[in-house]
């Protein structure tokens, strides 16, 4: 696990990790793992199946995220020249790279729970009619202090 000076010890933190451009990074990461090489263009092609939105993702931004993971370690590529027609990259996955996809899955885990309690409060108080939210008492509480 990462260590954030910003964070607690043990915190899944994305501090480091680079920007979160619609999370395509732990998508490539898993596609490598689960393919063992791919050319970036199938890469391409299958990332908007796991990627985290509905926008799509544009193509340049995945091959930077892949020349980035490359720079960290994570990622190997060379040249395929076997085939006919011009030389296709083709990429794999490295042992730090594994090691990366476990941070982001831890990641992702405590992103997801976070979100979960989100979602449930909002939904308790999108129910309620009455007095004040949840929100406003724990702020009031705040700035009373501690009873």
């Amino acid at each position: 696990m990462r260590v954030c000076p910003r964070h607690p010890k043990g915190y899944p933190c994305t501090c480091g990790m680079g920007r979160l451009y619609r999370f395509v990074e732990p998508v490539l990461l898993l596609l490598l793992k689960e393919k063992g090489r791919a050319y970036g263009y199938e890469l391409v092609s299958e990332v908007p199946a796991l990627a985290m939105t509905d926008a799509e993702i544009d193509a340049a931004a995945l091959y930077r995220t892949l020349r980035q993971l490359e720079k960290n370690g994570c990622v190997t590529s060379e040249w395929n020249t076997e085939h006919s027609g011009p030389a296709r990259r083709v990429y794999a996955l490295t042992p730090r790279g594994e090691e990366h996809l476990a941070e982001w899955v831890e990641v992702l885990e405590h992103m997801s729970k976070s979100m979960t309690r989100l979602v449930m409060s909002a939904r308790v108080e999108l129910g309620k009619n009455d007095g004040r939210s949840r929100i406003q008492q724990r702020l009031a509480g705040v700035a009373n202090g501690p009873a």
